[in-house]
């Protein structure tokens, strides 16, 4: 077994929605050194499929890395809120569709820099959404769309789906198809 020895870490810089601490570590049989350890809420995301075979999807840019691209709803899970209801909670808030917490199914779980950073994603599957509102965070996407599913894997070969939350959960969803 080759697991890493900590020895301490130290906090680097804080805020609500991310941290970084430099933590000592040792892997077996070298120096020890100071390593970035990022951590951050976790997050959590839901496709959304219609009866017609159709994803609702979010045209957005990412400023972080200056790309526009395709999203399924997500985000970070609040302080002691249950996932799918934080799931549920973010489909409505970003598409104003609503989708029913106890019907959602797991779809899809990774993290994602597992070797620098705490961050956790888990997607959900939702077939039952209703549309009931105006987005309330207009700020999350200039489109939102049903997009069939036969277009999903081009469109991720395309780079017009780029968002790693979103590939896992569309890339799991394709794999689970009947064929």
């Amino acid at each position: 077994m080759s697991e890493w020895t900590v020895h301490g870490a130290r906090p680097v810089y804080s805020s609500p929605w991310v941290s970084l601490d430099l933590v000592a570590v040792e892997p077996p049989g070298r120096e020890r050194y100071e390593h970035h350890l990022i951590k951050l809420a976790p997050v959590v995301a839901v496709v959304l499929i219609n009866d017609a075979d159709e994803v609702l999807l979010m045209w957005r840019h990412r400023f972080a890395t200056d790309t526009w691209s395709w999203e399924i709803p997500s985000g970070i899970v609040e302080e002691g809120e249950d996932l799918a209801a934080a799931a549920a909670r973010e489909v409505l808030e970003e598409t104003g569709y609503c989708v029913s917490a106890k019907s959602l199914e797991r779809l899809a779980y990774n993290q994602p820099i597992g070797g620098m950073c705490t961050a956790e994603h888990t997607v959900f599957l939702a077939r039952d959404g209703v549309r009931v509102a105006d987005p309330v965070d207009t700020h999350e996407a200039d489109a939102i769309e049903w997009r069939p599913l036969d277009q999903i894997q081009r469109m991720i070969d395309d780079r017009e789906i780029v968002a790693g939350v979103a590939v896992t959960g569309l890339l799991q969803l394709l794999a689970r198809r009947p064929r």
